[in-house]
Order: structure tokens, then sequence, then C-alpha cells
């Protein structure tokens, strides 16, 4: 884990290896300050030499900016190496999760990777900069106290070396103790975020049905667990402070009790007393400034193993050896495939599915609500493997195909519409980003969307707000529409993308697919009858299998799913005079 994390530093090993050097150095300019006020002492005021005093003062005083002026240093490089190494490893988790697959996503759950992508990696950053600064500091400080107090009296340090591993060993079982607890709030706070995350983007919903007061209880049961986790994890750290003033008292009254004797039997002088109680808090904060980076790195480990989790996850998707770089049309075929989102053969989502569609075909995919039509068509473009058989596209497996030629020419638009922060132009342009003016206006008559874009004050240079809140749900989908055409794919997958527009612009948008593009092989997941009722073939799905497969008039007379949708549909008035 330490060695994976480390690779993030990179640019910045400079920083990194200079804060712990000027902390060495302000260290050894604070331990000197007690060895000179020793001789100040003995040597000057206790004669009364005011020559040495002042000689001595001035070095003082020098070495007390020397400390200063490297303190400022290591500081300033500290801050620098932990911002840059968080931020290295925001880069590389991000960066890692564009490569994730459906299911790679699936595993972790969105909430999770956001909160691994801020709370974690704040903790490991505090952590970090406690590492190169506390964690160096602490123990050369520690060491050269010990060796400058062992070489002005060796009874008094024993003293020390008797309480260090009293100390040790608390810390040891309140560190135990404490991380199992802290790896659990880690998981709830992924919890909270979903919660929150959840309500946020369903606010409107929320609002409709008066749902507050539940989404509020649910919100304070996941904080409250987080509380009382965090509350217990606290009360065993609380006792790191009472065993650390324990230490330093004990230590306190036994070298005053100690020195004075020695004074009085004139082994020891006063300044060499006064020098080894300050050597002994010097030791003593060093162990409470340990204890605090122990602190520190029992919170952060929790948050570590999660980031590095995300960094060390490989993507389930990936390019084979001699990956093919081009689709030669749209034909589609799925040779006798079966699927699990959970890798279970025992888990099947679609089983045995066998289906040719030429290029240029439109397909309609009819079926009830589970019958796993949207499951079908991620097949196509691979934003999932088939856990048995094959998915070809243009004759060729799509395990072999380079993953972005083969998505640049599928173009999905999925069944929850997705518009981001942004103009209309903007947006159109995922779909192609050297589009003309010219090309979008044309594409948007294409998708039934000019006429309300036109209708904006802004026209295509209105702002989409976060999520497409100030569209209503026709207008989101026919703008993904227009995204998906500018693409120029040779596959077009509609997964029930026109359930928000009315039955004529659907029709509209069928009659421009038929005149505009011919050779591109559109299949269409629908729930109404009339939305696939002219496609050149339609595949009736049940419970992940494929029921039956025809024209509209020979699933009329033979399918009873399908008889059963059409004539439910036609009662209910579902249908509109053809274009």
């Amino acid at each position: 884990m330490i060695k994976r994390l480390a690779r993030c530093i990179r640019q910045y090993k400079k920083d990194t290896v200079l804060a712990p050097v000027f902390m060495v150095l302000e260290s050894a300019a604070e331990i000197l300050i007690p060895f000179l006020m020793a001789s100040l002492i003995d040597k000057g005021i206790s004669v009364g030499n005011m020559d040495y005093i002042w000689k001595m003062g001035i070095v003082l005083v020098l070495v007390s900016f020397f400390s200063l002026f490297f303190g400022v240093l290591s500081g300033a490089y500290a801050a620098k190496a932990s911002v840059g190494f968080a931020r290295n490893l925001r880069k590389d988790m991000y960066y890692n999760v564009q490569t994730f697959s459906f299911s790679n996503i699936d595993k972790f759950s969105t909430a999770s990777i956001v909160t691994r992508l801020t709370t974690d990696v704040t903790n490991v950053q505090n952590a970090f900069q406690m590492l190169v600064r506390m964690a160096v500091r602490s123990p050369v400080m520690l060491i050269m106290a010990l060796g400058t107090s062992f070489s002005i009296n060796v009874e008094l340090s024993l003293i020390f070396l008797g309480i260090i591993p009293i100390l040790g060993v608390g810390l040891y079982v309140i560190m135990n103790g404490v991380h199992p607890i802290f790896e659990r709030v880690f998981r709830t706070y992924d919890k909270l975020n979903n919660v929150v995350q959840e309500d946020l983007h369903g606010i409107r919903v929320v609002k409709s049905y008066v749902r507050e007061a539940y989404e509020e209880e649910k919100f304070d049961t996941i904080s409250e667990n987080i509380f009382k986790d965090f509350t217990k994890a606290e009360k065993k750290l609380a006792f790191n402070m009472p065993l650390m003033q324990l230490c330093i008292y004990s230590c306190m009254l036994l070298i005053a009790w100690i020195g004075a004797k020695l004074i009085v039997g004139s082994s020891m002088t006063t300044g060499q007393l006064m020098s080894v109680i300050t050597y002994a808090m010097q030791i003593l904060m060093s162990l409470m400034m340990l204890s605090m980076v122990f602190v520190m790195i029992t919170i952060s480990r929790a948050s570590a193993e999660r980031i590095v989790e995300i960094l060390d996850e490989v993507p389930d998707l990936t390019n084979g050896e001699n990956p093919v770089y081009e689709v030669k049309d749209g034909s589609i075929s799925f040779a006798n495939v079966d699927f699990s989102y959970a890798k279970d053969k025992n888990k099947l989502c679609l089983s045995g599915v066998n289906v040719n569609i030429t290029s240029g075909e439109t397909v309609g995919i009819l079926g009830g609500t589970g019958s796993s039509k949207t499951s079908l068509v991620q097949l196509i473009p691979r934003l999932y493997d088939a856990t048995d058989g094959a998915v070809l596209v243009g004759g060729v497996d799509v395990r072999q195909y380079d993953i972005e030629t083969l998505r640049n020419e599928v173009a999905v638009v999925l069944q929850k519409n997705t518009l981001f922060s942004g103009t209309i132009k903007e947006n159109l342009r995922w779909g192609a980003e050297t589009a003309t003016d010219e090309e979008m206006v044309r594409i948007c008559k294409l998708a039934q969307a000019d006429e309300f874009i036109q209708s904006f004050p802004d026209g295509y240079d209105t702002y989409i707000e976060q999520g497409g809140a100030n569209v209503s749900g026709g207008q989101k989908q026919r703008l993904c529409i227009a995204r998906a055409l500018l693409k120029k794919p040779k596959v077009l997958i509609l997964d029930d993308s026109t359930s928000a527009v009315d039955t004529r612009t659907d029709a509209l948008i069928r009659k421009a697919f038929r005149e505009e593009i011919p050779g591109t092989t559109k299949i269409i997941i629908a729930q109404r009858v009339s939305s696939v009722q002219d496609a050149d073939k339609i595949i009736v799905m049940e419970s992940g299998r494929v029921h039956s497969t025809g024209t509209h008039e020979e699933l009329l007379k033979s399918d009873h799913i399908y008889q059963e949708v059409y004539y439910s549909q036609m009662k209910g008035g579902d249908f509109d005079e053809a274009i």
C-alpha cells in the first residue's frame, strides 16, 4: 500500500525530501538551546561574567533565528509536498475511474467513489504532511535530546528509558482498538453520501410526494451511526492525553527529586539540571507529537486502504493484443449469448440469445419490465461483456475491437438521459467536437429539437443547468438524440429514449431516421407498439430470452405477448395516425 501511494509523489519528491531535511536542522538548533543555556547559567550568571553572558546571549539569538528559519522552510516545503501529493492522488484516482467499466463502478458505487476522492484524500494528505514534519521531528528530537541528556547525566537520563516503553505499549493498545472503528466510519460515510446524492438528485420527487420527513429520518439515522462510531473512537483516543501527562509528570518529579540530591552532593550543577529538565520536556513533547502522528495515521490508514482499492482496480473491459480499429458496417449478431451482472451463470439476465440484424435495418425491441431489453443492447457497445457466447458488430466480435473505435461507431441514447452544465452547443458537441452550427441545426431538426431551441432567448447558446434541470424531459430526450446523431454512427441505439415525447413527435423522429440515415442500423427499445410497428424487425423479450421475432403484421398474427400489448394500447388510445 505504501509503495503504491508513494508513486503519487512524483514531481514533489524534492519538496518531500527538503521538508524533513530542514526539520532536522530546526530540531538540531532547538537541541543546542538548552545546552547553551546551561553554559550561560554555570559560566556566566553564577559567576557574574557579563562578557560571557553577552556572548552566549548573541549565540542563543542566532541559534533561535536559525531554528525559526529552518522551521518556516520545512513548513513551506511540507505544505507544497502534501498538497501536491493529494492533487496527484485525486488525478490518478479520477483517471483510473474513467477507465472503469459499468461493472467496476457498480462494485464501488458512485457515492463511495466521491467519498474516496474527497474525504479520504484529505485524511491521507493531512497524514502525509504530518509524516514529513512531525514524524521526522519527533524521533530526531527524541534521539538528539536523549543523547545530549545522557552526555550531561546518565543517572537522570535512565528515567526516560523506563518511561518510553510504558508509553509505547499504551499507544499501541489505543491505536489497535481505534482502527476498526474508523474503517466502519468511512463505510458509513459512503452511505451518508449516497443518501444526500439521491435526495438532491430526486428533490422534485421528494417534494412532490411530501417525503422530506422520511428523507430527514434516513439522514439522521446514518448521521447518528457516524456520531456513535466517532464518539466511541474518540473515547478510546481520549486515553492518549492522560497517559502522556502521567508519563510527563512522573518524569519531571523523578528528575527534580534525583537532580536536587545530585546538586546537594555537588555532582551536578544548576545549569545542567535546568538543561536536563528542558530536554525532558523536549523528549516528552516529542513522544506526544508521535502519539498525534499515530492517531492521524490510524485515521488515514483506513482512508489509504480505500484509495488504493480505486488505484489498483483493473478495468474489466480492456483492448485485446491486436485490436481492430475499423468497424466495417452496422450489422449485429448475437450468437448464443448469456449474460450476468454478477458474472454468475446461475444468475443470468440474458440466456441463449440468438439474433441477427442486417446493416441499415430498423429493429424494435419490446418487452415487459425486467425482460432485460437494456441489458441486451448494452452488450453492443461493450458497456458489459457477455458471460457466454459472442456479440458481433460488423462481423467482428466486439471484444476484438479497440473500445474507443467501437463506441465511436455505436451511439447510445440511454434510458436515463444526461445533459451536462454548459450551453446547448457544448452538449451537442459531445457527439462531434468539430460540428459546425449548420450541422447542429440540421441534426436538431431531425431530432425535432430545433423548434424548442429556437424558442429560447439565447437559442443554441442557452445554458443548460446541472442535469438539464431547466429543460423538460421530452426536450432533454430530443437533445440527447441529436447529440448521438452528430456522431454519425453505424449503429444507433435508442433505449426508451422517446418515452417523454408525444406520439406525433415520436413518429416525426422515426420518419427522419428512415429518410435521413437509411444506412445506419437503428435499434429502438420502446414501451409503445406505435414506436416500433414500422420497424423492419421487432424482437419480443421475455425473462431474459428472445420470445419471438418478426414484423408487426407477423407478430400480430402469431405472438400472444405482442397481441396483448398491442390491443391494450389501442384501447388506451396510444396510437396516432401514421406519418
